[in-house]
């Protein structure tokens, strides 16, 4: 499975979960479809990283979008979800993931070069010391973004670190998975009583896994712009529509 194919899944899904907030409600068949998006979008921003050719102009673009979507994404939100929201759009949660996973690569990366340095330290303290500062760098941004409310918030920067990390171990990346979106729903699972809805949730959450391990390292078509592009153009659209 192709870049392309798993970028067009996850625009039908988030189209599908958007058009469900606005022409039935927020809990509906089409919200459970929708689960599917954001994951697929969090691994993409792993693949954007190691594939990027400028790091700088990524985030850039990120961040300009980020702020671009932030009005239809409210408007959208208060609209059909929320009249009080103040939240922060997926774009951001993105960014913050990618920015997450720079910073983790840069510090093993720098106890790699500095060689001296390295053996001191891990002699000193620990012999996964570079990945503990990582990790606790990692928390620390998703910590952020759960407070400035983006959308999927510590779970969505979490997710694309983990993205990052397993990459390479689909079985280990695939039971991470599967317990962090456990983890996710537990709490409005049990405290609903059991509520079938969020217990739907949670499975769908779920899925996406089956297509990012059918990734076949292969691009396809580019529709990189269209991407960026969709996500603002569609809730304004749907915002009108409805």
């Amino acid at each position: 499975m192709s870049s392309f194919v798993l970028k067009v899944i996850a625009i039908i899904t988030m189209f599908c979960d958007h058009f469900g907030d606005a022409f039935i409600g927020h809990t509906s068949f089409f919200n459970l479809i929708g689960r599917i998006a954001f994951p697929i979008f969090a691994f993409q921003i792993t693949e954007g990283y190691i594939h990027t050719k400028s790091l700088k102009k990524y985030m850039t673009r990120l961040g300009i979008f980020a702020i671009i979507s932030q009005i239809p994404f409210i408007l959208f939100i208060r609209k059909f979800i929320n009249p009080t929201s103040i939240s922060l759009n997926v774009f951001f949660t993105l960014f913050l993931g990618l920015l997450s996973i720079f910073l983790y690569d840069y510090i093993v990366k720098l106890f790699e070069k500095n060689t001296n340095i390295n053996i001191i330290i891990k002699k000193n303290f620990s012999k996964y010391i570079d990945k503990i500062i990582g990790v606790i760098l990692v928390l620390l941004i998703a910590y952020i973004a759960e407070i400035l409310n983006t959308d999927y918030g510590f779970w969505g920067v979490i997710i694309i670190f983990i993205f990052f990390v397993l990459k390479k171990h689909k079985i280990l990346l695939t039971i991470s998975y599967i317990i962090l979106c456990i983890l996710k729903y537990a709490v409005q699972i049990i405290g609903s009583g059991y509520n079938l809805i969020y217990i739907g949730m949670m499975l769908f959450t779920m899925i996406p896994i089956i297509f990012i391990i059918s990734y076949n390292g292969k691009q396809g078509k580019k529709i990189k712009y269209f991407l960026y592009l969709f996500y603002p153009l569609h809730l304004i659209l749907l915002y009108f529509i409805f």
